[in-house]
């Protein structure tokens, strides 16, 4: 069987929010999910208890304060990945596991690096983790092969419409850097060299492609498709929508070694009791 993954932004949700996108996520066929833009709140603590309690491997590293971050979920059984023990700057957003499969390891790294704005503070935050995490990467590289997922909070250097000004170069060159300097090399782009996409916009004419999927070699060559799904920022006839964010899903010519016992995580959730209000 195909190997399925995919990332999605959920926007740090509230609790009913979270609900939502449990139904959602429960009813998806991906084998391994990550999340961005996780923080310590009611909602990501809720869908991380339903999918353990479900059977799923559930890695949620502890998030600081107001801090964001990224939790993997997976059907598949999963060691945690080196990665992780090395980013030591904001190192709740990266997550990485490992997956076993019938071609070998294949190490998961999911990523929400910071947003930034006009701030000196907050651009040198952006930059201090990009950096840090560049080390990371370096430091683990290995003969297992990589994919990253995530918001990567970046655009190409070709992006379309081409917002400028918006970036500073040292942004661009995290995206170019993934493929000269790490050998991952965008897999939409892999597939899909021209085609205009965007997974967040402020206004329907001002999209960005901020959530990516980045993979090497081996696993660009494995790569069956790699698509976004546009209906997570749908809106209801509520006027609520899952999440600001496309999601982003990945297919892989790889089949997995083992799978995990699992039940319907929204079931599971459906018996979680809410966390108490802290006043």
């Amino acid at each position: 069987m195909p190997l399925n993954l995919m990332s999605v932004n959920v926007g740090a949700p509230s609790r009913e929010r979270a609900e939502r996108q449990l139904r959602w996520l429960a009813q998806r066929p991906e084998d391994v999910l990550v999340l961005t833009e996780t923080k310590a709140t009611a909602g990501c603590h809720y869908l991380a208890q339903a999918f353990t309690d479900a059977g799923f491997s559930v890695t949620f590293p502890e998030h600081a304060p107001g801090e964001l971050g990224v939790m993997i979920v997976s059907k598949l059984p999963t060691i945690p990945d080196v990665v992780a023990s090395i980013l030591d700057y904001l190192p709740a957003r990266a997550a990485g596991v490992v997956i076993d499969t019938t071609s070998g390891p294949v190490r998961v790294i999911g990523a929400y690096v910071p947003s930034r704005d006009a701030t000196v503070d907050k651009t040198e935050r952006k930059k201090n983790w990009i950096k840090h995490f560049t080390h990371a990467l370096s430091t683990t590289a290995g003969s297992a092969p990589i994919l990253l997922l995530g918001d990567l909070n970046v655009l190409e250097p070709d992006h379309q419409p081409a917002h400028q000004g918006q970036f500073a170069p040292f942004e661009y060159n995290f995206y170019t850097d993934l493929t000269h300097r790490h050998g991952l090399y965008d897999l939409f782009r892999h597939l899909h060299p021209h085609q205009v996409e965007h997974s967040w916009a402020r206004r329907a004419e001002l999209g960005y492609r901020y959530d990516h999927a980045h993979g090497t070699q081996a696993l660009a060559d494995a790569l069956l498709a790699c698509e976004y799904l546009h209906e997570t920022r749908a809106l209801a006839t509520d006027g609520t929508r899952l999440t600001d964010h496309s999601a982003l899903t990945v297919r892989l010519t790889l089949t997995a070694t083992a799978r995990l016992i699992t039940s319907d995580p929204a079931t599971a959730g459906a018996h979680a009791e809410p966390e108490p209000t802290l006043f």
